[in-house]
């Protein structure tokens, strides 16, 4: 899941995150986005789970409440720009921060308009479990880690420690990250979200340490409590310079407001649909409830999605215009 200069949240897609193994919008697009006249929306989804969540919940408000027809499509994070600015989509309801494409399509083509704050604020790092720093708490420093490798060593790392990460489309810096700091730590790519969730829930059913890039929200730390290793302090500078050369990141992942973008004729033409999706803001809490249904409790995203709109009328009313 990238996010920010570090693209880029990869999710939590953060790409979803998120894992992000997605259509290439440059090839395809919705039968239903940018026909005229018709009552319909099209939402970028990356594929990690929080990002579903949000999607679902819009899709069933716009659809129950609004009487729209909504269509999904599952895209990377930056070619979802490209597929917003083409109008190939109407909307992105979680971003994590992609200068470059803000500057192309926001700033100098216009093509793109801001849609608002998300609601929730996220957070890459890399995280052990709770047991595991309870036992040895100096491995919440990162200049620990060495210590610890052999610990966190599997047959994957080759004879190193082991960084998990989760689908290879996210764009980290956790490679930049163990050569410039110096760790004797291999980075090696569960393949997605699910199959990094799944390692590590069983990493911690068999009470195993192990060590992972993962971010916020996400449900998993209401099963599995995890806590982040301090990494060196994120700093300007060190964004400039990773923005130019993102091989010399050598500090910690910043913290990011999450946002939404709406194709800008859209925005124009879109009606109440561009205006629910500009009101539509939630909690960290409001996002990993649905998502933890959808991916825990095995709920359909829409069967989720209707399940939290009755629970939380006084959340969800203020968004419709």
């Amino acid at each position: 899941m990238a996010r920010k200069w570090i693209v880029a949240a990869g999710a939590l897609g953060l790409l979803a995150v998120t894992g992000c193994g997605a259509a290439d919008m440059t090839k395809q697009s919705s039968p239903y986005a940018n026909v005229k006249g018709a009552k319909s929306v099209t939402l970028s989804v990356q594929s990690w789970v929080g990002a579903r969540a949000n999607a679902a919940v819009a899709t069933y408000l716009l659809e129950h409440e609004l009487g729209y027809r909504v269509d999904t499509v599952q895209v990377d994070e930056v070619p979802a720009w490209d597929a917003l600015s083409q109008g190939r989509v109407d909307a992105i309801l979680e971003d994590w921060g992609h200068q470059d494409q803000e500057k192309r399509y926001v700033e100098d083509k216009k093509t793109i308009t801001p849609g608002g704050d998300l609601g929730v604020t996220g957070h890459i790092g890399w995280y052990v479990p709770k047991y595991f720093a309870d036992a040895h708490p100096d491995v919440l420093d990162w200049r620990n880690l060495n210590k610890y490798a052999s610990q966190l060593r599997t047959p994957e790392s080759g004879g190193k420690g082991q960084l998990m990460d989760g689908s290879p489309s996210y764009v980290t810096n956790d490679k930049a990250l163990v050569k410039n700091l110096g760790l004797d730590y291999q980075v090696v790519f569960a393949g997605s979200e699910a199959a990094q969730i799944t390692q590590i829930k069983q990493f911690a059913k068999d009470k195993k340490p192990f060590l992972t890039y993962w971010y916020e929200p996400q449900w998993l730390f209401n099963e599995v409590p995890m806590v982040e290793v301090k990494l060196p302090e994120h700093t300007s500078a060190c964004e400039e310079k990773g923005t130019a050369d993102p091989s010399t990141v050598d500090c910690a992942y910043p913290t990011t407001t999450l946002k939404k973008y709406l194709n800008t004729e859209f925005t124009h033409k879109g009606g109440k649909a561009a205006r629910f999706l500009k009101n539509f803001n939630w909690t960290k809490q409001d996002q990993n409830e649905v998502a933890q249904m959808i991916a825990e409790d095995k709920l359909s995203a829409d069967d989720a999605a209707k399940r939290w709109v009755k629970e939380h009328p006084d959340v969800w009313k203020k968004w419709i215009p």
